[in-house]
């Protein structure tokens, strides 16, 4: 078996933030998203790949440095050269010629992935991760399994009617008919963007079975609100030892505060906050919220908000705000 880990996308639902990052990039914590999914499947043993694109290869390079995974990259550089996931993990299909076990690469989960492994062994037969999201609503946001017992039927993709609560979560685990089937698929001129598409058209050939996830938490990091509730489940706390603060600044845990930054003035920091490097924040509160490196804050008050590198913001009230790398943005005193 051959662990796939797909790392493509562009994430626009995040941008401004992900024109420069890529999503499973992002901090959780003092981890990265992709570091949690990593931690999950190292130790099964197999060979790891993680497939990404032109745009982000370097950052994936420098991240996979000391780690036991082999980088792929895809032929595009921005969301309309995009291949589609189907045709991205097709082509990577197409070399190994084996088992496979994928994991889409923004997908955070607290549960362990030893039992869908178990349950994979004993049906020896295409299994696919569900998580119950116990909300016909909320399940019209993702691909929504049609069941018989324990096998699938058929994925619908944003469904206006569910048949089930039970949506899938981006981990597959394919036998090698499977995988001969997704290269086929690849070369079709079927759907090529959602796995779910594919799910579905595998259904009609091959036993497909959905393994239900309980007991944990899964978050679909889609968009700033989904980013910063995973952020406040994973977060622990964390504060480089070289940071400059004053005593009449406060710090209420949990917080991950990096190196180099100067915490001046009346401040409070806290809780759920990231402070990425050599930021400096000067008589403001923030709480709930991401900020990324070389930040400067002056008299902010920030909540439920991410703030990519190198911003500078001055006098100014921050509810559920996302502002872009490099801007200066600066109200009258």
């Amino acid at each position: 078996m051959k662990i796939v880990i797909m790392a493509g996308g562009y994430a626009t639902r995040l941008w401004p933030i992900t024109k420069t990052k890529a999503k499973p990039l992002l901090p959780v914590g003092k981890k990265k998203i992709v570091d949690y999914i990593y931690d999950k499947v190292v130790n099964f043993g197999f060979p790891i790949v993680l497939s990404t694109n032109k745009r982000f290869e370097e950052d994936f390079r420098k991240w996979a440095k000391g780690k036991d995974v082999e980088i792929i990259v895809e032929d595009s550089t921005k969301e309309e050269e995009k291949p589609g996931a189907v045709k991205a993990l097709s082509d990577i299909a197409r070399t190994l010629d084996d088992e496979l076990l994928v994991l889409a690469g923004d997908n955070l989960f607290s549960f362990s992935l030893d039992g869908f492994m178990e349950y994979y062994r004993g049906r020896q037969a295409v299994v696919t991760a569900l998580y119950d999201v116990g909300d016909y609503e909320l399940a019209k946001r993702y691909g929504v399994a049609e069941l018989n017992g324990e096998r699938i039927l058929k994925f619908h993709e944003k469904p206006e009617k569910p048949p089930s609560t039970l949506v899938g979560i981006g981990i597959y685990a394919l036998t090698k008919e499977a995988t001969r089937l997704l290269v086929e698929y690849g070369e079709s001129e079927e759907k090529r963007d959602n796995l779910g598409d594919f799910l579905s058209w595998l259904c009609s050939r091959v036993e497909v079975y959905g393994y239900r996830f309980e007991n944990g938490n899964w978050y679909d990091v889609g968009n700033p609100d989904s980013y910063l509730e995973a952020f406040r489940f994973y977060i622990q706390h964390s504060v480089a030892d070289d940071i400059q603060i004053d005593r009449t600044s406060k710090i209420i845990e949990p917080v991950v505060i990096e190196e180099g930054c100067q915490i001046k003035g009346r401040c409070l920091i806290g809780p759920y906050v990231y402070m990425g490097k050599e930021c400096i924040i000067e008589n403001s509160d923030i709480s709930d919220s991401v900020i990324f490196d070389e930040v400067v804050l002056k008299k902010v008050k920030m909540w439920r908000s991410i703030i990519d590198e190198r911003c500078e913001i001055r006098n100014l009230e921050l509810n559920s705000s996302i502002i872009g790398g490099h801007a200066k943005i600066q109200r009258g005193e």
